[in-house]
């Protein structure tokens, strides 16, 4: 079947599942806001299979990311707000609408004038809807996860000269907010002093942030990386404790952590 028929098809099915009379009682149980955490699981589920390169599971995981953006249409449409033909409308109008130099007649010199225009043409936006804020920082969702939220915040703040020069300051504050955090700690008991280690452990985080937006590195691919490799490195310590005769739990911090370095020397000599 051609794309137009099978997204025909998609929306029938999503309509059926939401029927009042004959549809599932657990997708008519739903509404935007218990919908919303799947919306962001598979988001990052694409991300994954894009990670570990895996294209079959990429077309299965960007087929439940189009479920979402479905069902939400659906929910919409029966409030009488939208449906799915007005989502692709206005994302067809906005792409046309931020792409002048492919759809009208603007010059453009490289990637960054593609992203100048972009800004500009999205503060055009803002101010046609009537909002007021002219902060450089405006328009930055408050739905973002907080480290992508961080470097967008960073990013916009430095064009307009607000930022290092380059990542060896960025470096040497990341170690005075680390010494902060280490004298919060020094304070006493973690319970009794949470709000100001969560305020310095923030600050902190905040600046790694910055040091990768200066690294030009992708903070979530960054960290999915080391969750990734930690995992790889944790099973192997189970599958090694098993094999010694003894699981992983029974065994006392000094007797795991050799065996995190016997893990490490595997793989660096791999």
């Amino acid at each position: 079947m051609s794309a137009p028929a099978e997204l025909d098809r998609l929306l029938g099915i999503m309509a059926r599942l939401r029927d009042p009379q004959e549809g599932c009682p657990w997708d008519l149980q739903q509404d935007f806001s218990s919908i919303a955490p799947y919306t962001i699981e598979e988001a990052y589920e694409v991300a994954d299979a894009i990670d570990r390169g895996d294209l079959d599971d990429l077309c299965d995981e960007l087929g439940d990311l189009l479920l979402q953006v479905v069902f939400h249409a659906q929910m919409a449409s029966e409030q009488g707000a939208f449906g799915f033909a007005e989502v692709a409308r206005a994302i067809s109008d906005k792409l046309q609408r931020r792409h002048p130099h492919v759809f009208a007649q603007v010059q453009v010199d490289g990637a960054e004038d593609v992203n100048l225009n972009w800004e500009a043409i999205k503060r055009a936006e803002r101010a046609a809807k009537g909002e007021t804020d002219a902060s450089a920082l405006a328009g930055i969702s408050r739905g973002l996860p907080e480290w992508q939220r961080a470097v967008k915040l960073q990013s916009r703040a430095a064009r307009v000269g607000f930022d290092w020069p380059g990542p060896a300051p960025v470096l040497e504050k990341a170690r005075e907010e680390l010494d902060e955090v280490a004298a919060e700690f020094a304070r006493g008991p973690v319970q009794d002093n949470q709000a100001r280690l969560e305020e310095e452990l923030g600050d902190l985080l905040f600046v790694c942030a910055n040091l990768a937006r200066h690294a030009k590195v992708d903070v979530g691919a960054a960290l999915r990386q080391a969750n990734l490799k930690f995992e790889r490195r944790f099973r192997a310590m189970e599958a090694h404790a098993l094999t010694d005769g003894q699981p992983l739990a029974e065994l006392d911090l000094d007797a795991q952590e050799q065996l995190w370095q016997r893990v490490k020397q595997d793989e660096a000599g791999a």
